[in-house]
This record gives structure tokens, C-alpha cells and sequence, in this order.
């Protein structure tokens, strides 16, 4: 089975270490950049994260001092970003010492996963600009230099702007939320000069209308200094910022001039700062689609990192992916992709759609507070952002064990997953 993977972040590298690992599947990757890299500031390492990277090998690549990870095991931290009062905590109850939750680098996790792969699968400056279906069933891709290829599965692990995604559900839209997002890293020595700034904790600073502040120690010496604010921007700005822009500092700190003085003083020693529209769409019926396209990543669920699990639900569709071709690999399915890419779906798309409702949960309760005849003070909006749309019990998105899930739904096709590869490599 021929594959191509459109994309070369945490989606498509883990992608590509689950298919090295399926004597019949013959896979390359494809990335519009020159190089692989990774860009942004910090991304989160949830149980369910650590579980995966174990099994994709690049746990081994990942150093103690590449990540933070609380002494007291919380997992975030809430306070009032006005008055510096803490309004709850969050612990991690019953999570072995290995997967507890961390923050590292997102260049420090792609760091990882590429040296998991076989780079010789992976072309670089290779950007995607045509797909066509062909009466064969497969698929054709033609890119900007002109270089064409015909594969069998087109998986699109290509982001929030997916052109894989554009071929397979054309009157699919993204627009801008309305929300923009600031990002910078700071040397951790540089942070802990601020007099009353919890250097060594995951911290949300909320204000009202849903804006906030996170703070965290990435580990490595790294400081992470993100904020969500709300901002109209022209459509210019819309496409010039949504993949990062160079911005002042003050665009960012005049939206929290009354916070806590550490905060002020924090935003003060900010030198550099980069900032990003925040792109999203609805939620899509299915993640596949032509019985040869499959979408994993922030491709198949353009949520612009509401959850801020981006990296762990990239790894889940991978390990979905790739075991729903085992498994049809296994059964000698006439239809074996048709078939593997429906399992893939049954297990992603419901739980998108269960994500998806959690958001409008959450725009609930902003149009709650809108609402003229609701009185409540900041520090009182505050509290109920908190106490609603933070809530503990969201925290089943980042416990979740796509492992087990997997393995419920193999049991319920009358499958054992662990007796899914070896069969197959003893067929080759």
C-alpha cells in the first residue's frame, strides 16, 4: 500500500512511525517547509501523551531537564489575574510518576519524534497544490515544483489550514474567532526575578470576556509566557498574523493593565513577542472521506488549541490510524482501506464531536454573562469562568486512553489489536 503524508508536525511524524512499523505499507512524507521544525511556544504532555510516546519510541529521546513537571503534581493552577487570588488547583489523582502531566518545548517534542524516523521517507519543500482523484481509486498529488506522485491513502496531517482537508470537504470554512493569541519565551532565571511570580507552576490569569495569561516553566531553562485576548483584526491582519507575526509588547499588555503587579512586571521584561489569529471551524461529520483520504491532527478538528492537547489528540489519530490498517490488513479484506478507514472513524469522529460539545458549552456560558440582564462584577465573571468552563470535570479529555478505546472497539468487531501485526508480517 502506497501512503503519502501531507505534513511533518507531531501528527505526521507520529503518523510515520506507526506506518514503519506495517511491512505492508510503503509511506513518505511530504513537507512544504525546507526543514522540519516546529514552531510556537509550549505544548502540554498529558498521561495519555506519555503513553504514546512510549510506544512510538521517542519517550527515550526526551531528557529530565526537557520538560517541567510540578513537584506537588498539579496539572494547572487557576487565579484572578486582577487581584492574584488563587481560585482553584487541579491535581493529578492515581497517574504513575512516569506519565504524570508535563510542559515542554513544542521543538523539543518534534525533536523527539524526528529522531524516531527514518528520515530518508521524509522530502522536504515539497508543498502540496493539487489532488486528483483517478478512476483507479488512487490518488494523484501534484506539488509546486512540479513533482507528482500516485499513492493509494492521502492522510492529511497538514494543520489548521489543511489543503488535504480543502480537497476533501471543499465547502468546509475556517474564519477567525475573534480571538488572538500572543506567545514569547523568556530564560526562567529572567522570570524568577519577578517579586511573587509562582515561577514553578502551570498558571491560568484570568480576566473577563473568557481573556486570560499562562504562565508556565517549560523546563531547559525556558519560561513560557502565553495570552488569549480578544481583538477585531481587518482581513489583512487575518492572513498576515495567523501563522505568527512580530508584535509590540504593548498590543498585548494594554488588554490587562489592571493585573496582578507580578504579571505588569513580567509583561515589562517581555523584550519579544509574537502573536496569532486564532483560525476554527465547525466540527466535520467524518475524518475520512473517498475511501483514500484520512485527516489526523489539527487537520481533522480545527479547534485552534482550545484544549491545548493539540500534540496528544495528533498522537491519538496516528495510533488509530495505523491500527485500524492492521487490523483490515489482518482480516484479508477485500476492501481492506475502505474498512480500515471506517474503524479509524468510529473511534475519532465521536470523540471530536463529544470536544466539540464541551465548546459549546463554554460559548454558553459567555453569551450567559453577555446577557444585560446578568450583574455580575469582573472579579465575579471571573469566578464563574472559572468554576464553569474550567471546571475538573473537563478533565477527562486528558485522561483519556486511546488504548483502551481502540482496544473496546476491537473487542467489539470480535478483534484481539494485540494479535493484529505478527499475522499480518507472517502473510508478506
Amino acid at each position: 500500500m502506497r501512503v503519502a503524508i501531507i505534513g511533518a508536525g507531531p501528527a505526521g511524524l507520529a503518523a510515520a512511525i506507526e506506518l514503519s512499523r506495517l511491512p505492508f505499507v510503503d509511506y513518505t512524507v511530504y513537507e512544504k517547509a525546507n526543514q522540519v521544525k516546529e514552531i510556537g511556544a509550549g505544548i502540554s504532555i498529558q498521561p495519555s501523551t506519555w503513553r504514546l510516546l512510549e510506544h512510538l519510541g521517542a519517550a527515550q529521546h526526551l531528557r529530565n531537564s526537557d520538560w517541567f513537571a510540578p513537584e506537588d503534581h498539579h496539572y494547572v493552577r487557576h487565579y484572578n489575574g486582577r487581584t492574584g487570588r488563587l481560585l482553584s488547583t487541579h491535581f493529578q489523582e492515581n497517574i504513575p510518576e512516569n506519565l504524570l502531566h508535563a510542559r515542554c518545548q513544542r521543538a523539543v517534542l518534534q525533536k523527539a519524534l524526528l529522531a524516531s524516523n527514518d528520515r530518508s521517507r521524509i522530502r522536504t519543500s515539497k508543498k502540496l497544490v493539487d489532488i486528483l482523484q483517478l478512476p483507479s481509486g488512487r490518488v494523484q498529488l501534484r506539488f509546486e515544483d512540479g513533482f507528482l506522485d500516485e499513492v493509494d491513502l492521502v492522510i492529511g496531517a497538514d494543520g489548521v489550514r489543511s489543503m488535504v482537508r480543502n480537497h476533501a470537504f471543499p465547502e468546509h470554512k475556517i474564519s477567525y474567532t475573534g480571538r488572538t493569541v500572543y506567545r514569547t519565551l523568556l530564560p526562567t532565571d529572567l522570570a524568577r526575578r519577578v517579586s511573587g511570580l509562582p515561577v514553578d507552576a502551570v498558571i491560568f490569569w484570568h480576566a473577563p470576556k473568557g481573556q486570560w495569561v499562562y504562565t508556565c516553566n517549560l523546563g531547559g531553562g525556558v519560561y513560557e509566557l502565553t495570552v488569549m485576548t480578544n481583538e477585531p483584526l481587518t482581513d489583512t491582519e487575518q492572513q498576515c498574523v495567523s501563522w505568527g507575526e512580530d508584535a509590540e509588547v504593548g498590543s498585548m499588555s494594554s488588554h490587562f493593565k489592571n493585573f496582578h503587579r507580578p504579571l505588569q512586571d513580567l509583561f515589562a521584561m517581555t523584550g519579544s513577542i509574537q502573536r496569532y489569529a486564532a483560525f476554527a471551524g465547525p466540527r466535520l461529520p467524518t475524518v475520512i472521506s473517498n475511501g483514500n483520504v484520512a485527516l489526523i491532527g489539527d487537520a481533522s478538528h480545527p479547534l485552534s488549541g482550545a484544549f491545548g492537547a493539540g500534540a496528544g489528540f495528533a498522537l491519538e489519530d496516528a495510533y488509530t490510524l495505523a491500527r485500524g490498517l492492521s487490523w483490515a490488513h489482518s482480516i484479508s479484506s477485500s476492501a481492506l482501506l475502505v474498512d480500515a478507514l471506517k474503524l479509524f472513524d468510529r473511534v475519532r469522529s465521536p470523540h471530536y464531536e463529544r470536544l466539540y460539545g464541551v465548546l459549546d458549552a463554554f460559548k454558553a456560558v459567555g453569551e450567559t454573562l453577555a446577557d444585560p440582564n446578568v450583574t455580575l462584577n469582573d472579579d465575579e465573571e471571573v469566578a464563574v469562568l472559572v468554576a464553569t468552563n474550567w471546571a475538573k470535570r473537563h478533565g477527562w479529555i486528558y485522561e483519556y486512553d486511546i488504548t483502551v478505546e481502540v482496544e473496546r472497539l476491537g473487542t467489539n468487531v470480535g478483534v484481539s489489536w494485540e494479535k493484529i501485526v505478527e499475522p499480518a508480517r507472517a502473510r508478506l
